[in-house]
């Protein structure tokens, strides 16, 4: 059978713990969307590992999938694997054939696109995943298939890097040189990413995606479908155009990884749930604590905070929670949790269970807020609206929940769910309440074994 985890906030929401969770009892773990943008934080044998591309379920020995509906920086995934056979590790990664390939210059560009945007701009880490789409979209990519056949390769880049260097050159008027140069040579990048498409093939490392998955369905063992990032920032369903450029909610994993709706539907589909709100980049955020300054929209980091006890509370629980992009580094924006978001996810991707993860990080406050509904226009409404600057004019109503004790999480993981305390019980089933799924896991610790399992999404 199949099981999906998805993001159902705005990413940095711990899928990665989440697939750790669930994979012992997976075979194969795909992502099947993203690309090296997608930080997430593994904790195995009291070892962290911390990966932007390979799969998590790669630490713990599982097959790892790049889907097709992945983009590919092929030197980022040489150096992570590489990385983890030097600590002693054996990663079986596959790449799908069909998936796109990140080239130098589309990072290059994509810097320069992000800077010209100005308050349009995503806050993307400019790791190149926007352009790689636009050229999958405007047909013009180059696919990990590519990289096998010499003569097509050579085609693919003939016919794109002109066009990429005009862009650079005549529209944003950058002048090439140095490496910025070799970003836009045929030959310079032919020599190199034809050199990735023989140790791909040496190491036999390419798959077609659809058939490979549906094989290990068919042969009875368990697929564990990963995404990057989060509902509120899937191209099509989240805040645009502060979002992602593919389709991280579970829609996405079929058309990502080639296994038909029916059989993704016929499996288990599970929300991950932070017990607060965090993100990396700019746009709307209703239940926002303080602001971090250049990504909450006018916020000023030198100006006297309209409410001390706020920008206070927001410091807490950023630095309680680790609340720091794994790639980039940069401090997240915090928030209450902000369930008319919630409610828009569990819509979207069919929620069938949810794993909420750190609780943990808000014991020891008095009260604990939520965003039950917002006001907008003078209306009371239970879901995101349709455009971001409908939902930009959206004031959070909240709900106040009393607060829990810090406890020791090591004891209660081990006790089960009603050690929980009972306050925070309530927030929980609030919550999976009003989204109309199960709890399947509480996180209440960075690790594995710091997990209050409660289901498992596989078939006994």
């Amino acid at each position: 059978m199949t099981v999906t985890i998805v993001g159902s906030q705005l990413g940095d929401e711990g899928k990665g713990g989440v697939v750790d969770l669930y994979g012992d009892a997976a075979d194969v773990v795909a992502r099947y969307q993203g690309g090296d943008n997608a930080g997430h934080t593994v904790v195995h044998g009291g070892e962290t590992y911390k990966l932007s591309l390979v799969p998590s379920g790669a630490v713990r020995g599982k097959t790892g999938v790049l889907g097709n509906g992945c983009v590919v920086n092929p030197e980022t995934l040489f150096d992570e694997l590489d990385q983890l056979r030097e600590r002693g590790l054996e990663p079986d990664v596959r790449v799908a054939e069909r998936a796109h390939v990140i080239l130098p210059y589309h990072r290059v560009l994509d810097g320069i696109e992000e800077e010209e945007k100005a308050d349009l701009a995503a806050g993307t880490t400019k790791r190149g995943i926007g352009p790689t789409y636009e050229d999958k979209a405007g047909r013009r990519g180059v696919r990990i298939g590519d990289l096998l056949d010499p003569e097509v390769l050579r085609d693919r880049l003939e016919y794109v890097v002109p066009q990429k260097r005009a862009l650079a050159e005549d529209v944003f008027g950058v002048t090439l040189e140095g490496e910025t140069a070799d970003a836009f040579d045929v030959g310079h990048l032919f020599e190199t990413y034809r050199a990735y498409g023989e140790r791909l093939e040496d190491e036999d490392m390419t798959v077609d995606c659809g058939t490979f998955l549906q094989e290990r369905v068919d042969a009875g063992e368990n697929v564990l479908l990963e995404g990057a990032q989060g509902t509120s920032i899937d191209i099509d369903h989240g805040v645009y155009p502060y979002v992602t450029s593919s389709n991280p909610t579970a829609g996405g994993a079929t058309v990502g990884t080639g296994l038909g709706p029916t059989v993704v539907g016929q499996g288990e589909v599970i929300g991950i749930v932070k017990a607060y709100l965090s993100r990396v980049g700019t746009g709307p955020l209703p239940t926002e604590l303080g602001g971090v300054e250049g990504q909450t929209p006018g916020y000023e980091a030198d100006a006297a905070d309209e409410n001390e006890d706020e920008e206070e509370l927001a410091t807490y629980i950023r630095d309680e929670g680790g609340e720091y992009g794994t790639v980039t580094g940069r401090p997240r924006r915090v928030g209450w949790l902000d369930i008319p978001m919630l409610r828009h996810a569990a819509r979207a991707n069919g929620f069938t269970g949810l794993a909420v993860n750190h609780i943990d990080v808000l014991a020891g406050l008095e009260e604990v807020e939520v965003g039950h509904s917002y006001e907008f226009d003078g209306e009371e409404i239970f879901t995101v609206p349709p455009t971001t600057e409908q939902w930009a004019r959206c004031e959070a109503t909240y709900r106040t929940f009393e607060g829990w004790p810090d406890v020791d999480w090591a004891a209660v993981a081990e006790e089960g769910y009603e050690a929980i305390p009972e306050n925070a019980r309530t927030y929980l089933e609030y919550l999976s309440t009003e989204l109309d799924a199960p709890l399947y896991a509480i996180g209440v610790g960075p690790g594995r074994e710091q997990t209050v399992v409660l289901e498992s999404p596989y078939d006994e």
